[in-house]
């Protein structure tokens, strides 16, 4: 029997977005009212990523029945991912250099880091030693109650290497693990069902709180963010998937739903379990999606990177500061490392912004205010973000030669 319309998620999700859009220009007042709507649901997945991320980590690396192994292909994942981290970061830089979103502005920023030092402070980290320092949790708890995706990840591979370790006695503890994962996997997809509604909040609110006159003087710098997105995901992700021997549109167009879901409710980790299911539905090996994904969702945040080096230079065009070749070298340098505490938590991208320009010292922090008015027209990071991930499961697995290419031909010949 065939579903009725209405109760197919993308049709739910689209009107939705249309009645959100329709309160936010009619009755701006109540629109912004609706902003806890989103707000809640991306507490509801919030709490239990953290929990999902461990046991998919202790997983992956736990089914790799060789240690070796397991070492091998986590030092794959990450030499890519540093790989894709220097290019998406050095692609933004590139991009705002053509693009020159902020020039002609002729912003005072200096007013604003007078205005917002106190707030700016709190986004900042004090040193690299301290970054380094706080990826070790106080306890094995903490990491979790703080809701820390660097601590987890730690924890997780600790954990798992210490499971895989114990060989046949440790298959009852993976065994509960595994269940456990699968309770978590049943709550998440309960709290999608709500997806519709955070789509609505988000919309009426982005509609009714700033509306398109006010943020017309940052459209420009938003466009070009869209514009770089794009152009990276056709050109250099389409290059990697070509080498990789996957079509990145039909990869793309075989993910659709969970993007659709990423755009309207700003949450990327929302997908996350569905990403894990095709991607193992594609051909991909279970222990390297299950080690891969998770973990590119920390150290593999293409759109995140070229945001956070574009807005750095953006606010630099804006306020008329000239920063050299050698500046914009030494901003890389240091984005390499701040971009690692920029995970796919909304808003976290800000912060690593806020690090990013703290450290430089050449762009007054404050400027980055300038940014929250437009901070939520940016979906265009959490996509790139997303597709990235999906990507690296694929090059790692065609690199470590675990890659199912019948299952990925048949499932991409036709994507649900």
């Amino acid at each position: 029997m065939k579903q009725a319309f209405y109760k197919n998620a993308f049709i739910q999700m689209l009107i939705a977005i249309a009645i959100g859009i329709l309160l936010g220009h009619l009755d701006p007042h109540l629109a912004v009212q609706m902003k806890p709507i989103s707000d809640g649901f991306v507490r509801l997945i919030g709490m239990l990523i953290g929990v999902v991320m461990f046991a998919l980590v202790v997983l992956g690396i736990a089914g790799m029945q060789d240690k070796m192994h397991a070492a091998k292909v986590g030092g794959k994942a990450i030499v890519y991912f540093e790989i894709m981290t220097f290019v998406s970061l050095g692609f933004g830089m590139l991009a705002a250099n053509l693009l020159q979103p902020g020039a002609g502005s002729n912003l005072d920023l200096s007013h604003l880091a007078e205005n917002s030092t106190q707030y700016a402070a709190k986004l900042t980290t004090t040193s690299i030693a301290d970054f380094l320092l706080n990826i070790i949790p106080n306890s094995f708890v903490d990491a979790f109650t703080r809701n820390s995706s660097l601590q987890i990840l730690l924890l997780a591979v600790l954990f798992g290497v210490a499971l895989a370790r114990q060989g046949e006695r440790g298959r009852s503890v993976t065994s509960f693990i595994e269940a456990i994962l699968r309770i978590l996997f049943g709550m998440i997809n309960l709290i999608l069902k709500v997806a519709p509604l955070a789509a609505f909040g988000a919309m009426a609110y982005t509609i009714g709180r700033y509306g398109m006159a006010s943020v017309l003087p940052l459209l420009h710098f938003v466009g070009a963010i869209y514009i770089a997105s794009i152009l990276f995901v056709c050109v250099v992700m389409g290059v990697i998937a070509r080498v990789a021997g996957v079509n990145i549109f039909r990869l793309i167009a075989y993910i659709k739903e969970e993007l659709l879901l990423v755009f309207f409710t700003t949450s990327s980790m929302a997908a996350l379990p569905g990403l894990i299911e095709k991607m193992e539905r594609m051909g991909c090996a279970k222990a390297v999606v299950r080690l891969v994904l998770p973990t590119g969702y920390t150290f593999n945040l293409n759109g995140t990177n070229m945001y956070l080096t574009m807005a750095a230079m953006f606010l630099a065009q804006a306020g008329g500061i000239d920063v050299s070749m050698w500046q914009q070298l030494s901003l890389l340098a240091i984005a390499m490392l701040t971009s690692k505490g920029a995970t796919s938590v909304t808003g976290s991208g800000f912060i690593a912004l806020a690090a990013t320009l703290s450290t430089l010292q050449i762009i007054p922090v404050g400027g980055i205010v300038l940014l929250l008015g437009v901070e939520r027209l940016m979906k265009c990071r959490s996509l790139s973000n997303v597709i990235g991930n999906c990507l690296a499961c694929v090059v790692v697995c065609a690199w470590d030669k675990a890659l199912d290419r019948k299952a990925m031909a048949q499932v991409l010949s036709s994507p649900s």
